[in-house]
């Protein structure tokens, strides 16, 4: 690792860096809150790796990560992005991931495509709620991780006070392998706690010294503390008994341990940096303790009828399946998909398969279709540099691939397979929208279907019943990215609406009344007279026309015409202009005429007798409830719960779930949790989920129900 081992960064600027075997790749995902110093530390191991010339530039001025123009504008990381660059003859792939948990999807599409994590944490800020939910999602898959200390040289830092956060929220096994030296808020070198030597910078360049004896406590607990976790997951028993009788252990045996239960995700070691400190030891890190993609387990692979495919490894020469992680558009060169190759060898101009899982709930049909792979690329920054081939294990570019969208798997036209989808969160927070002009409104269902297939976290739902568009989207953050590459990247410009949810409307009470529908004209008239009866059903029960015709008063061909009538004045409401349902309606008598009555007729009468029996008895709102599961740590649960309360629901019970997490369970009507994606966000510092499901329908309060009736 960095101590054994302190030289040899290798890179040029503006060269794509090529891999020619799965073993000398390593794809490691960057994970962290928004602030961390995720983007900075990926623009410092370039730098020092030789693939730029300064940390945020690349070639041409523009900056490695947050080049995408809505990134600029906001200033944050919303995309996925990945750095290569070469050290020591390997090829690192760097996903920076957004750290805002409105773009959780991209972080979630870089933990798929990588097979190590670096957690970067703030000296200053310590551990969010978001980013150690993440680390115990990759502890449940056994993915290797480390943790790297930014910002070391801010006035505010605290390194053992940050260190302590992590260990208590990551767990055992997370260790220093290096204690920075702090002198007037700069650092100057770090300690390694193996070797027991001080690498010093504050030339610049690395110089070993021998550490002054200040820090020799120190140094002694840290380096105790180490060893003994190192010893635990060494699979040589005897160490545990040569070093408690004292015997002293060979560091280089120690840091071979280490590197073995790095890549096994055993052990977590703790890294640190600051200005020009620390890359050297993260970059040895990486190419020595972090597996290879062969090392790491396999996706599950599947033929496209479900079997498991079993015989699929990390080998160049093996059958293609590779997996899109990310796709963008480019106003110049189009589509572009962001792939990951997990067995096979992927090449320009070659014909592959697209297996597709989106299924019709993202807002676009399944797909299964051969198409001709484009050129090849190296992304970084905006540069696209063209590579030869992609490997099992690499990740690359790869242009106008037309079909194909986040999520699906390419592989030989011979032999069709599908990748397990990874785990997305569901998008919760509806947004009406409408497109501002005529123009806007021809152009906006294709910006939308690019945007959708670009981002498997924003849905798409035309609302029959409201009819309006409705955008499913993470959060404010998530929606307000939507909209301004809507009107920037595609030139369409849209208006947020308020959103209508669907209500329902019935009645509240048995009358009797009369539809009378006569009229003479020139020629033949209209004559329709129906007698009906209204009465409520339980929740549920939809509609029920009962015929109690005697003596045919009215002609058997026209009483499906009065429940056609009915039926069509039903869907249109008769009070605030939504659906009713739960109505019984009888026709127990009615009049008609030889020449001028017609089904049309009756259909019109059925309608006003339907008019006339709201006149007579109240008429009732009803409003959708939906059952809520909440999963929020136990600390917030009270609050969660008393949230819910204040928001018309019924908690039904909570239900502990394990590692400090509770699930509870309400059911709230839906006028209630429109923005409850943001609410419970706030209320949970970041670290409550939820999922909705529609569950029946109910009365709304008179209060809210005479605000509804006026304002529709």
């Amino acid at each position: 690792m960095a101590e054994r081992n302190a030289g040899g960064a290798a890179g040029a600027a503006g060269r794509a860096p090529a891999a020619d075997r799965a073993d000398a790749i390593r794809n490691v995902v960057l994970v962290g809150h928004s602030g961390a110093g995720k983007t900075t530390l990926v623009e410092q191991l370039l730098a020092a790796s030789g693939t730029i010339q300064r940390p945020g530039r690349v070639e041409d001025g523009n900056t490695v990560s947050d080049f995408d123009e809505v990134e600029v504008r906001q200033q944050r990381s919303v995309n996925l992005a990945v750095a290569p660059l070469i050290h020591q003859g390997v090829k690192i792939n760097l996903l920076d991931t957004p750290g805002y948990a409105d773009f959780v999807g991209d972080l979630r599409a870089g933990l798929r495509a990588a097979d190590a994590a670096l957690f970067v944490v703030s000296a200053c800020d310590g551990v969010d709620g978001l980013t150690k939910m993440i680390w115990e999602e990759c502890a449940q898959v056994g993915m290797p991780r480390a943790v790297v200390i930014t910002k070391l040289d801010h006035q505010r830092a605290d390194f053992d006070g940050v260190l302590a956060t992590c260990q208590d929220a990551f767990g055992d096994g997370v260790a220093p392998l290096f204690l920075p030296v702090i002198t007037n808020g700069h650092v100057n070198g770090l300690i390694g706690l193996l070797t027991q030597k001080f690498y010093n910078y504050a030339t610049g360049d690395r110089a070993e010294k021998e550490p002054g004896p200040q820090y020799a406590a120190q140094l002694e607990q840290y380096r105790g503390d180490l060893i003994e976790g190192i010893i635990q997951e060494s699979e040589d028993e005897s160490l545990m008994e040569r070093y408690l009788a004292g015997e002293p252990i060979d560091a280089v045996a120690l840091i071979g341990d280490l590197e073995k239960a790095v890549a096994r995700g055993g052990f977590f070691p703790v890294l640190c940096t600051g200005l020009g400190v620390g890359t050297t030891e993260v970059l040895e890190l990486i190419t020595q303790g972090f597996p290879s993609p062969p090392e790491h387990p396999m996706p599950e692979i599947t033929d496209l009828s479900g079997k498991p495919v079993q015989d699929i490894t990390c080998d160049p020469d093996g059958p293609l399946v590779a997996e899109v992680v990310k796709t963008t558009s480019d106003p110049y060169v189009g589509r572009i998909s962001l792939v990951r190759v997990f067995s096979g060898t992927l090449r320009p101009d070659m014909t592959v398969h697209v297996s597709g899982h989106g299924g019709t709930e993202r807002g676009h049909e399944d797909h299964d279709v051969d198409e001709r792979i484009g050129t090849l690329s190296c992304p970084l920054g905006k540069q696209q540099r063209t590579i030869p081939k992609g490997v099992a294990g690499d990740i690359v570019a790869v242009a106008k691939l037309s079909r194909a969208e986040t999520g699906d798997t390419l592989s030989e036209v011979d032999r069709p397979m599908c990748m397990t989808a990874w785990t997305m969160p569901e998008p919760l927070l509806p947004v009406a929208i409408k497109a501002k002009s005529k123009a806007d409104e021809d152009k906006l269902s294709q910006a939308l279907g690019r945007l959708v297939a670009e981002d498997p976290t924003l849905r798409l739902e035309n609302n029959a019943e409201t009819r309006q568009l409705v955008l499913w989207c993470m959060g404010e953050a998530h929606t307000d990215v939507v909209l301004d590459r809507l009107a920037k990247r595609h030139g369409v410009e849209v208006e947020r609406v308020e959103l209508r949810v669907p209500l329902r409307e019935t009645f509240g009470g048995t009358c009797q009344a009369m539809g009378r529908n006569v009229k003479q004209t020139g020629g033949h008239g209209q004559y329709a007279i129906c007698h009906i009866e209204v009465s409520p059903l339980p929740s549920g029960s939809g509609f029920e026309f009962v015929d109690k015709i005697v003596g045919g008063v009215v002609p058997r061909q026209f009483i499906p015409s009065v429940e056609k009538g009915v039926r069509s004045q039903m869907e249109r409401g008769v009070v605030a202009g939504y659906p009713m349902v739960d109505v019984r309606v009888t026709l127990y008598d009615g009049k008609a005429h030889s020449v001028d009555s017609s089904d049309m007729a009756f259909q019109v009468a059925g309608q006003l007798a339907l008019k006339e029996a709201a006149s007579k008895v109240p008429t009732l709102l009803l409003e959708p409830v939906d059952e809520l599961s909440v999963l929020v740590a136990d600390d917030y649960v009270g609050s969660v719960m008393s949230d819910l309360s204040s928001r018309r629901g019924r908690v039904l019970g909570t239900e502990p779930v394990g590692q400090g997490r509770t699930l509870v369970k309400a059911e709230v009507p839906q006028l209630e949790i429109t923005r409850y994606a943001i609410d419970l966000r706030s209320l949970s510092h970041g670290t409550g989920t939820f999922h909705r499901s529609f569950l029946r329908y109910e009365p709304l309060p008179p209060n809210l129900a005479g605000k509804v009736t006026t304002t529709v």
